[in-house]
């Protein structure tokens, strides 16, 4: 999955995917100089990046061949802020899971494990095209 992000934005933020569980996606993305604002903390941009990279892979793992998964909406609520140098894990799941649309939670998570951002992506399912 992680060639498929070079040249792109996820390539570009350095995130990681950890883990891909039967009902989850687990990845991982530093803060650095690429994802913080001029305070020094991480950017909500940066995070909602992250959470949309998460629910677009696991939306797209669960569907047929054929069929894409493209985002239609993502909100995201910050909690508390991380700062540069730390890490974060992004654990995504499924809330819906439907024939033309599923919804996605990702909870992000600094490096001491306190949750920092809950986002969800809706994504509509369509067919793919050549």
């Amino acid at each position: 999955m992680e060639a498929r992000f070079a040249g792109s934005l996820p390539g570009l933020f350095g995130i990681r995917i950890l883990e891909v569980g039967e009902d989850f996606l687990r990845a991982e993305m530093p803060v650095d100089d690429r994802h913080v604002q001029p305070f020094g903390i991480l950017h909500g941009g940066a995070s909602v990046v992250l959470a949309e990279t998460l629910g677009s892979i696991a939306s797209t793992l669960t569907l047929p061949e054929g069929r894409r998964a493209v985002g239609l909406e993502v909100n995201a609520n910050h909690l508390a802020a991380v700062t540069k140098g730390d890490v974060v894990t992004a654990t995504c799941r499924p809330l819906h899971l439907g024939r033309t649309t599923q919804v996605w939670q990702t909870e992000i998570r600094r490096g001491d494990g306190k949750l920092a951002c809950v986002s969800r992506l809706t994504t509509a399912v369509v067919e793919a095209r050549a």
